[in-house]
């Protein structure tokens, strides 16, 4: 009894019953802690985890040494009166607010000064109850805490590692209001790839709208409003989705062809061109998006009726007029190519898209992620750009190309991966590559001129 009683492990304290609460409990309970309730109602605050036990805060506060504060801010204030219970305790607040800046303090620094006698931590709140109830995975592995009291600190971090959570310690308790802004942070790494794809996708829809549909209108006297649709929106989503992957490749060779002109790796990138590398994934997945909405479009092409009735009329014209369609073997050529090059650097952009998933590159090694991501990347962009080509083979030839002086939406889109593809091709051309490569093992031109005056003057 008495070696039980020894090895029996001290129980961790949540007041709140809700449903952070809850799955906190049940976590902590499956990894081996005694966990016990404060409740305002300890007979009716509903179902608890089994295994667990619900009494009075005073009476949970007493029997552990550490204290989850799962409740909100407005309910802090009978935490006041248990100053005497929580004197010396870790208390963990795991709270947020529903907007930034809504009071003057953080609610930690808040918690902090209703029981200055306790030892205060902000950690947890970056979590969900869905993730907490399932466990740790992908992107959620990651517990933010801060704190005045290392020891505290110390006692979080062992509780967060045997949940399975990697901890990060962001410093004392004033950055307590960061961390609490973090969940109210919507989408912070997509901002800059969602309003170039919005940008691109109005641009080159009102530019598409005005060569296609209002000039045939202005021109010719036609109404065909009705291709808005679905032509126009098939023309705009490939050239947006080639234009971002093409976006996602160009920071990297200017990155390179600076660290060339520079000699060096150890000197800063600009700004602008650390958040552009930054967000590369964010434009590839949406890259991948418009790909994806190209090819459903596509796919509903033979069931428009628009199309169904231009088949229809060139079939019964050349029956009356008795007479059949040549085949053009090199027309077959060009469209069996572009399909054939379609398809392939689609699959190879949904290739590149699984493979920026966490749960798939987690189980990759670095080399095997910078191969699909690199090489076959820009293998994806070659095949597209190829793809393009094709489509567009000798339009540009003909006039009818250019309604009101303006280029094809195609030729536009074929500028940026076109540049891309130039520049990457002479990064690879031997002495350039040679150059790079040294420069990127640690090679560094400033140092080797200072080498040298330094033994001229020796």
């Amino acid at each position: 009894m008495d070696w039980r009683a020894a090895t029996e492990p001290e129980p961790l304290c949540i007041f709140g019953t809700g449903d952070l609460g809850r799955s906190l409990g049940q976590r902590l309970l499956q990894s081996g802690y005694r966990v016990v309730y404060g409740s305002r109602k300890p007979h009716s605050c509903g179902p608890l985890p089994p295994g667990t036990q619900a009494m009075s805060h005073s009476a949970a506060a007493q029997s552990a040494a550490l204290v989850f504060i799962c409740i909100h801010r407005e309910h802090y204030n009978f935490l006041e009166t248990l100053a005497p219970q929580l004197q010396g305790k870790v208390l963990v607040d795991v709270s947020n607010n529903l907007k930034k800046n809504l009071y003057p303090e953080a609610n930690a620094e808040y918690l902090q000064r209703l029981v200055p006698g306790a030892h205060v931590v902000k950690a947890f709140n970056t979590l969900s109850a869905w993730t907490l109830q399932n466990g740790p995975s992908d992107a959620n592995r990651q517990v933010y805490l801060c704190g005045n009291s290392a020891e505290a600190k110390q006692a979080v971090a062992e509780t967060a590692t045997k949940l399975g959570f990697t901890v990060l310690d962001r410093g004392s308790l004033c950055a307590a209001r960061e961390l609490e802004d973090f969940p109210l942070q919507l989408f912070p790494e997509w901002r800059l790839p969602l309003r170039i794809a919005v940008g691109l996708t109005a641009f080159f829809y009102f530019y598409l709208l005005i060569r296609i549909v209002i000039y045939t209108y202005v021109q010719k006297g036609d109404d065909i409003s009705f291709r808005i649709m679905v032509s126009l929106a098939n023309k705009v989503f490939p050239i947006v989705s080639l234009i971002m992957l093409s976006l996602c490749y160009l920071p990297g060779v200017i990155a390179a062809f600076l660290q060339l002109y520079r000699g060096t790796k150890y000197r800063r990138f600009p700004d602008w061109l650390d958040r552009w590398m930054l967000c590369r994934k964010q434009l590839g997945l949406l890259a991948l998006a418009f790909a994806f909405l190209h090819v459903l479009y596509t796919l509903i092409i033979p069931q428009r009726y628009y199309v169904r009735n231009r088949i229809a009329g060139s079939t019964i014209l050349l029956i009356k007029e008795n007479k059949t369609s040549a085949f053009d073997s090199a027309l077959a050529w060009r469209s069996d190519s572009f399909l054939s090059t379609g398809i392939l650097g689609f699959g190879l952009y949904v290739l590149l898209g699984i493979t920026s998933l966490p749960s798939v590159s987690n189980a990759l090694s670095w080399r095997e992620f910078s191969f699909v991501q690199s090489k076959l990347g820009y293998l994806t962009l070659f095949f597209c750009t190829l793809h393009t080509y094709l489509y567009g083979w000798n339009k540009f030839l003909k006039p009818t190309s250019y309604p009101w002086y303006t280029l094809p939406g195609y030729l536009l889109c074929l500028i940026v991966p076109t540049v891309v593809l130039v520049l990457k091709f002479l990064l690879l051309l031997p002495c350039m590559d040679r150059s790079l490569t040294r420069i990127r093992q640690g090679w560094d031109r400033t140092n080797k001129v200072d080498d040298g005056e330094k033994s001229l003057l020796a």
